[in-house]
């Protein structure tokens, strides 16, 4: 008679269900490592391009609106990349994704209207 594969967990043996027993997901083949090591370093490639742009704006574009921005712009993509990837945000289903950038548009729209009504919009921060 062949032994089963995993160990057998009382009740749930039968279980036709979704649930997956836990031993079954500890066994991966060196291709699935491969995969892996490859998308980590795909990640580290694209953060390391977006933090020497990020040196190349802040180190040679002249003071002003266009650096700012340009500045600003390319962090909170690199800051997405970096939540989507290290914290697996991009494999969550749509609505909690929603929930937590709805959110955050907020604050950064709360922050630049209080930029522009505290008057460092025109004559200070974001001077020309």
């Amino acid at each position: 008679m062949a032994q089963s594969q995993h160990q057998t967990h009382g009740e749930f043996d039968n279980d036709q269900s979704e649930y997956h027993h836990p031993d079954i997901h500890t066994h991966h083949d060196e291709a699935h490592g491969t995969a892996v090591r490859k998308k980590i370093w795909q990640v580290f490639w694209i953060l390391l391009i977006l933090t020497v742009l990020e040196f190349v704006v802040a180190f040679t574009v002249g003071r002003g609106t266009f650096r700012n921005v340009t500045y600003i712009v390319m962090t909170l993509v690199k800051a997405f990349y970096i939540v989507g990837s290290f914290m697996h945000l991009k494999d969550e289903v749509k609505s909690l994704i929603m929930t937590i950038l709805i959110p955050m548009l907020f604050i950064l729209w709360l922050i630049l209207a209080l930029l522009i009504e505290g008057g460092f919009y025109n004559g200070g921060w974001f001077a020309s």
